[in-house]
């Protein structure tokens, strides 16, 4: 796989993950920070500084909009 597949593979299993549970990756469940969380934290330092590739740009903003949609949701089941 190259590191563009390998992303479009985590950004469709983070918007799947949202948009099965209606909420954000919880950073209090390891599994949830581990699989999702961290590859969100990676991904948002690399948007800010300006060094994220510019095809993954748009899609990054769209993945921020919809977890600004479910920011204050409660984690708890």
């Amino acid at each position: 796989m190259t590191q563009d597949e390998t992303w479009n593979a985590k950004y469709n299993e983070v918007i799947t993950f949202i948009e099965t549970h209606k909420r954000n990756p919880s950073r209090y469940d390891a599994a949830e920070r581990g699989a999702y969380l961290n590859w969100i934290k990676h991904n948002k330092k690399l948007f800010v500084s300006g060094k994220m590739r510019p095809l993954r740009v748009e899609r990054f903003e769209e993945l921020m909009k919809l977890m600004e949609e479910f920011k204050r949701k409660n984690q708890y089941e």
